[in-house]
């Protein structure tokens, strides 16, 4: 039976001064341009059982020759989505934009976003304009994020490589891209040197768990490594269900994440919304939950990340 009480950490929304810039970055991505207002969010998540959905939003806010227009651009995202959860903090949390690849930036808005916005998380894209995020540039980022014990949605966004043509990104190279910077992060230790970090892998987290004893093989690349433990720093990481609620895609999910670190997605608005609830049926479905596995996918293992949420 579908949870009444679902958590989503992987739910977006469109400010109205972004969705132009959204509509024209989705038509050369080659994936359907979405559309976002709150009444039309409520309205999803009452449909699909949804009780709260972390917001976020998936995209530059800036080209990267703007360093100034990425620090006014995540401030004015991370203000108008406070604003949303504000009004119905019961409905909505708020994983916040940063201004990459400045760090020092970043750095102050992970400050504003926390302290002032009460921000839930941040969100971070897979790569920043072809810097992965395993770079020892963006280090002192993880440490400020590991000394508040955040929660970091990595969200994929486009590869520096060229598109196949009649294949849009988001089909393919966002999966690719997810399970590359899992592997720059893993293979440079940051998931090892930064315990507190809780990091988010949307859809399953692209090919990781399929693949991951041929990404463990990285570790031969250095004498000091081994494949168990490149293994280890991998399934640090949590990972959620959007778009991957499928019959192949659980098994090999579940049975390579850590227990409590499988939360539900929906991707909201960013697919057709007759896409998402069918994989919703998909695990609604799914024959080998364990007891109680499913509520803690769809609630109880966000309760941990996000205690706020936490219901008595």
């Amino acid at each position: 039976m579908t949870d009444p009480a679902r958590i989503d950490v992987h739910q977006h929304l469109i400010p109205p001064d972004r969705s132009g810039p959204m509509a024209e970055r989705a038509a050369a991505l080659g994936w359907p341009s979405p559309a976002w207002d709150k009444p039309s969010a409520l309205a999803m998540m009452d449909l699909r059982s949804i009780a709260t959905g972390i917001l976020s939003f998936p995209a530059p806010v800036a080209p990267p020759d703007d360093p100034a227009g990425a620090r006014t651009g995540a401030r004015s995202v991370n203000e108008y989505t406070a604003e949303i959860v504000k009004d119905r903090p019961d409905r909505f949390g708020h994983f916040a934009t940063l201004p990459l690849p400045d760090v020092d930036a970043a750095l102050a808005e992970t400050a504003h976003a926390l302290d002032v916005l009460n921000a839930d998380g941040v969100l971070v894209l897979s790569n920043i304009f072809g810097r992965y995020l395993g770079d020892p540039a963006f280090e002192p980022l993880w440490a400020e994020l590991d000394a508040r014990s955040a929660v970091v949605l990595v969200h994929p966004t486009a590869p520096p490589v060229a598109p196949v043509p009649g294949l849009p990104s988001p089909l393919v190279d966002f999966p690719y891209d997810t399970a590359r910077t899992a592997l720059h992060l893993a293979v440079h230790g940051v998931p090892g040197r930064y315990p507190r970090l809780r990091l988010i892998l949307p859809h399953a987290g692209g090919f990781l768990p399929y693949a991951a004893d041929r990404f463990a093989v990285a570790a031969r690349l250095d004498p000091d490594a081994t494949p168990a433990g490149l293994l280890s720093e991998l399934r640090r990481f949590y990972f959620d269900t959007a778009i991957s609620g499928g019959p192949a895609s659980l098994p090999s999910l579940l049975a390579f994440a850590q227990p409590g670190h499988v939360l539900y997605g929906s991707d909201f608005p960013m697919l057709p919304e007759d896409w998402g609830t069918g994989f919703d049926t998909g695990l609604d479905d799914y024959p080998h939950w364990g007891p109680e596995e499913l509520h803690a996918v769809n609630r109880g293992n966000a309760e941990r990340l996000i205690p706020r949420l936490a219901r008595s």
